[in-house]
């Protein structure tokens, strides 16, 4: 019998290689193909297509972050980049504590509770100089000083920074994500450093991330007849603007004293303060935190206190770049405040007694609410608890 030949060398390699393909095609596990949601001009995040409203990985504590630089992703910790969370809530309000508990732990950060005060505890002599009780309200001197007492604990810790909110807040279950974009807006409106020691920069001593409505700085009384070489109406009038955001609501339902209407739809800013109003949320530096308990504590106090503070950074806005310390005064201490409109905090209107609503104000004893709202939230994490809870769908307040 004659010899079998053997192929050429080529074709044996080939064949190999090819056996060695149809393998790993065989044995690769497949994977599934997602849809993406916008949160900002230049991002995006992957979601499940089998849970359209399933935003697992925009919450929790699972959630590390797709912010650039990878540092900004520091906002996703525990402490949502600050070294501690306060919230300031009467010890008798448990219903506010186990909202928060929930809320908090289930879009994934830790809080701290400050005990609030009530006004008819602080004794005069503790009253800051400048402050009329009769006129305050007993109501707006204890609210005062729970944020003090807050305040006090960011300089006593020396903590290098701290958010405070009030007992009564929601927010957007992908709040991480939109804390990226903020801290993307503080550093690009302050000076920062390469590699800062904060996610949000080194630069700011007040960020004022819920209120109740802010007009921008350049267009209030005091500064919107200023040419617009001025150094100052440069300085207030500078935004970082987040496109596209799916966390702001449609254009006919955000609230707030900014013309909405004239800018694109899903348009928020990171932006100088101006003049909010209400104390929602906000966060303080270390260098921060000394300025306000010296300005409204120690040295005087003009009014409540989001009044007063607000009244801070509008004297530091209002004279920046101006040495002439007759027309400047102190210059609200040099403060560098930053505020992000339309807020990303805002107050909760739970379902149940509509009197419930507030510690500092009646309102409407005896009436009830079928079911809770809260503005400028889209998921609002208040009312998305038990979506959270069961793994399902998150619910819009606007469809």
């Amino acid at each position: 019998m004659a010899a079998l030949r053997q192929p050429p060398r080529h074709i044996v390699i080939g064949i190999a290689a090819l056996l060695l393909v149809a393998c790993f095609v065989v044995f690769t596990p497949r994977t599934t193909r997602g849809d993406t949601i916008p949160t900002g001009r230049g991002t995006s995040h992957t979601r499940p297509t089998s849970a359209p409203r399933n935003a697992n990985r925009l919450y929790g504590k699972d959630y590390k972050g797709h912010a650039s630089p990878i540092d900004i992703n520091r906002v996703a910790n525990e402490t949502l980049g600050f070294e501690k969370i306060f919230v300031i809530g009467l010890p008798e309000r448990s219903d506010k504590r186990d909202a928060i508990a929930l809320t908090s732990t289930s879009t994934g950060f830790h809080v701290e509770w400050v005990d609030g005060v009530k006004g008819e505890t602080v004794p005069d002599k503790a009253v800051p100089f400048g402050a009329d009780r009769k006129k305050l309200w007993e109501t707006n001197l204890g609210s005062w000083r729970g944020h003090m007492n807050a305040i006090r604990r960011i300089v006593e810790e020396d903590l290098g920074s701290a958010l405070i909110m009030e007992d009564d807040m929601d927010w957007d279950v992908r709040l991480k994500p939109q804390l990226e974009r903020v801290a993307q807006g503080a550093r690009a409106l302050l000076a920062s450093a390469a590699r800062p020691n904060s996610p949000y920069g080194d630069d700011w001593d007040l960020m004022w991330l819920g209120h109740c409505g802010e007009v921008f700085p350049e267009l209030l009384d005091e500064n919107k007849e200023k040419p617009v070489d001025d150094p100052g109406v440069k300085y207030m009038s500078r935004k970082f603007v987040i496109e596209n955001d799916l966390t702001v609501p449609p254009r006919d339902s955000v609230t707030g004293l900014v013309d909405f209407k004239s800018s694109p739809e899903y348009t928020r800013w990171v932006h100088i303060t101006g003049a909010p109003i209400c104390t929602f949320a906000y966060a303080l530096s270390q260098r921060g935190a000394r300025k306000v308990l010296f300005d409204l504590s120690v040295d005087h106090l003009t009014g409540p206190f989001d009044n007063a503070l607000a009244g801070l950074c509008r004297r530091a806005v209002s004279t920046w770049g101006v040495e002439d310390r007759e027309i400047a005064g102190d210059r609200g201490l040099d403060a560098k405040c930053v505020s992000v409109t339309p807020p990303i905090f805002f107050h909760h209107k739970a379902k149940g007694l509509i009197g419930g609503d507030s510690d500092i104000q009646t309102v409407k004893n005896g009436e009830f609410r079928e079911k809770g709202t809260t503005e400028n939230i889209v998921w609002s994490a208040r009312n998305n608890i038990r979506n959270m809870i069961m793994g399902t769908g998150m619910e819009s307040q606007y469809e």
